[in-house]
């Protein structure tokens, strides 16, 4: 549980507060007490009309607050952090998608490269504790060696969006570094659950089978994912806040692992620990909607790679964390959404 009182009252900062993570990290704090800004542009890269109906529920509580601002907006971002001082600060917005990155790759240099050193300035200057900041198992690209742990290089990412987000990583640390901003970064393993993002598999999925179209399952169905309940995620970004990275001027950089520093700045893998062939999940999907799948196995797709998954011994050594949610309960309860938002 959040100690309520650790900032004496003053606000975390959410960015991407209208996204799905965002938005399910943004409800836990408020009921724990804690007051939230959030920040967003309500883009158009999915419908607007689902992040606005996530701010709708988070604006019932009078402890948040709302900003609509682009992260890439300099001036806004630089008067947003001047008004008020954010010791915790989370930043989860990004211009998301590994295809997605092979059509509009400017967006990324946009949001996930100028908006986040936005993010870092605001840091610097506005005297952050704790700046925790949304990786993603992209970054691990070509590697081979399973489970992923943080302890491994990740110099070989096979997409712009698994570049950018490697790119987060290292702008933090030296920030780090020069300024001593504490930083954590997290590397998201394919979280999912109710208000999921329609451009994720789960939702792609359930519209197909919903809609009785065949379902496009890439490297002939023998993809695996690390799919990690968002409740798993949020409960972990929680554990972390507290658990600020220091520096330590007596540890050499020389033959440190990748995921650690003498900076205060720190690496960990969000999964869960056990990935799933997407087979397996259509099948629960297939069960839950009491449909069969028309089912097209394909060839691999440029910027994917064949399985993810994630090693969390760090983790649960540091914040004594691991999932709870199994496959079969995260997909009814995600299933159980889908139905009441889409009236299905």
């Amino acid at each position: 549980m959040i100690d309520a009182t650790t900032t004496n009252g003053s606000s975390v900062l959410v960015t991407g507060a209208a996204g799905f993570i965002g938005f399910h990290l943004a409800q836990r704090l408020l009921q724990a007490g804690r007051r939230v800004v959030g920040i967003d542009n309500l883009n158009s890269y999915y419908d607007p009309a689902l992040k606005r109906a996530r701010l709708g529920i988070l604006g019932d509580d009078p402890a948040f607050r709302f900003v609509e601002l682009d992260l890439a907006d300099r001036r806004g971002m630089r008067d947003l952090f001047a008004a008020q001082r954010f010791p915790v600060v989370i930043h989860l917005a990004a211009q998301a998608g590994v295809r997605y990155s092979l059509q509009n790759p400017h967006a990324y240099a946009d949001s996930n490269l100028e908006g986040f050193l936005n993010v870092l300035e605001g840091c610097r200057h506005g005297g952050c504790d704790h700046l925790l900041f949304a990786s993603s198992s992209s970054v691990y690209g070509a590697n081979t060696k399973l489970p992923f742990s943080v302890h491994d290089n990740v110099d070989h990412p096979v997409s712009l969006y698994a570049a950018s987000k490697k790119a987060n990583e290292l702008m933090a640390h030296a920030y780090s570094h020069l300024y001593g901003i504490p930083a954590t970064g997290l590397r998201f393993f394919t979280v999912y659950g109710p208000w999921y993002r329609p451009d994720m598999a789960l939702s792609i999925f359930s519209d197909a089978i919903v809609s009785g179209r065949p379902i496009k399952l890439f490297n002939h169905g023998r993809m695996r994912r690390d799919f990690t309940y968002v409740d798993d995620v949020t409960e972990a970004i929680v554990r972390l806040i507290e658990r600020v990275p220091s520096a330590d001027p007596n540890r050499s950089e020389v033959g440190l692992h990748p995921g650690v520093s003498a900076a205060p700045w720190r690496i960990y893998n969000i999964g869960n620990n056990k990935p799933e062939e997407l087979t397996t999940v259509v099948e629960l999907l297939e069960a839950e909607f009491g449909r069969k799948a028309v089912k097209e196995l394909l060839p691999m797709q440029p910027g994917d790679v064949p399985a993810t998954y994630a090693d969390i011994e760090d983790l649960a050594r540091e914040v004594n964390f691991r999932p709870a949610t199994s496959i079969e309960d995260g997909v009814r309860r995600f299933v159980s959404w889908y139905r009441a938002y889409w009236r299905v």
